[in-house]
């Protein structure tokens, strides 16, 4: 049988599950679809450039962006993770000096970086006060009244 994870081991009947975080999901989305977008410029520039550059550097170049920003997924809990994905954002932007399309997307995907990390936040602070009040509540009146619920 496979082994059980930490959550697992400790979970117990009537444990409320703890929220994931909309900030880390908005974030991990950004920089999967940019892994893909990396992955076919890679392609792009490697049909358009390959007489200029090495076309093994190309695509190791292009797999090894795409990876990073698959990587840095990982990484967006701790509070490096951020400025890993800013540092990635810019790389990507970078891009745009092999194949200038590239500033537009990179810069598009800037944007939608800096808004999935300030939304996901908001968001993860209206959870948290909405888990506080939910909870003072359930304290006040007892678990059994939030059941029925209200219309």
């Amino acid at each position: 049988m496979a082994r059980m994870t930490k959550a697992q081991r400790e979970w117990r009947p009537g444990m409320p599950k703890k929220r994931r975080s909309i900030r880390v999901m908005f974030a991990s989305t950004v920089l999967s679809l940019e892994a893909f977008v990396v992955l076919f410029g890679t392609l792009v520039v490697f049909g358009l450039q390959r007489e200029k550059l090495e076309p093994l550097v190309i695509l190791i170049g292009g797999i090894l962006l795409a990876a990073a920003l698959i990587g840095a997924c990982a990484f967006l809990s701790k509070p490096a993770g951020p400025w890993i994905g800013w540092a990635l954002q810019l790389a990507i932007i970078a891009t745009g000096f092999l194949e200038p399309m590239m500033f537009f997307v990179g810069a598009l995907f800037a944007g939608t970086w800096w808004y999935a990390l300030r939304t996901g936040a908001r968001l993860d602070r209206e959870n948290r006060q909405r888990d506080k009040e939910q909870a003072e509540w359930e304290a006040a009146h007892g678990s059994e009244s939030g059941e029925a619920g209200t219309s």
